[in-house]
């Protein structure tokens, strides 16, 4: 069974900043290249991250790109996301998922950026 579970969301202040995991299991991590996706209250999914399946590069959406950083351990199975500079606009619930339109996705973690 393929698993995505998310982990270190919260509620910051603008200007703070969050480090999102996402263990993985069931299904061959370290071939696969990985993403985040996030969803605003009242929007739809945007994607944020990809990550190649060695971890040699990441890409990032307009809104986030300078602020984030994605990352990756292939032995612990696990994604990472560094979120920097957080801004209000940053609200969201954010995945993590095996394709870029966040279809395969798991069961999210939620950030609060709020003064």
């Amino acid at each position: 069974e393929v698993q995505l579970v998310e982990s270190g969301g919260g509620v910051v202040e603008p200007g703070g900043s969050l480090k999102l995991s996402c263990k993985t299991s069931g299904f061959a991590f370290s071939f696969d290249p990985m993403h985040w996706v996030r969803q605003a209250p009242g929007k739809g999914l945007e994607w944020v991250s990809t990550t190649t399946f060695d971890g040699s590069a990441s890409y990032y959406g307009n809104a986030v790109q300078g602020r984030f950083t994605a990352s990756r351990d292939n032995p612990k199975s696990t994604l990472y996301l560094q979120l920097n500079s957080l801004k209000v606009e940053d609200t969201a619930m954010y995945y993590c998922a095996r394709d870029a339109s966040g279809r395969q996705r798991g069961q999210g973690t939620q950030v609060t950026v709020s003064p």
